[in-house]
């Protein structure tokens, strides 16, 4: 299994943000949608571990997934938003609708790859 480099978010302050979720302990789960994962960021796969880093690209966090369930986004279970630690179920998806608008474009019927994780190792 190949391991993978990301970043959380589309900016500093995001990034930023969602990485100190992780470091928390409530962000456990993450998710994005199927239509941006290719080669050079495959879908998750369980026990993968993968390398999350800041937004100057320095590895921050070791994470390793736990589950992987596609979903459209329409049928995200609450108790899924809640595990990203970002907000209640309507932050969470208010946030996420932004989100997907700014990067490629939103519809109630995409489908999302719903990853749950667990903090392996912080890095910085």
């Amino acid at each position: 299994m190949t391991q993978v480099s990301f970043k959380f978010g589309d900016s500093r302050e995001l990034c930023d943000q969602l990485l100190a979720l992780v470091r928390s302990g409530a962000k456990t789960a993450t998710c994005g949608a199927l239509r941006d994962f290719d080669d050079a960021e495959p879908v998750p796969q369980v026990g993968r571990r993968d390398v999350a880093l800041d937004w100057d690209g320095n590895p921050a966090l070791i994470i390793e997934t736990t589950e992987v369930t596609l979903r459209r986004f329409c049928d995200v279970p609450e108790d899924f938003a809640l595990a990203e630690g970002e907000g209640d179920f309507d932050y969470w998806r208010q946030a996420h609708i932004a989100y997907f608008s700014r990067n490629g474009g939103y519809d109630p019927d995409m489908v999302l790859v719903c990853e749950r994780f667990r903090l392996v190792e912080v890095l910085a």
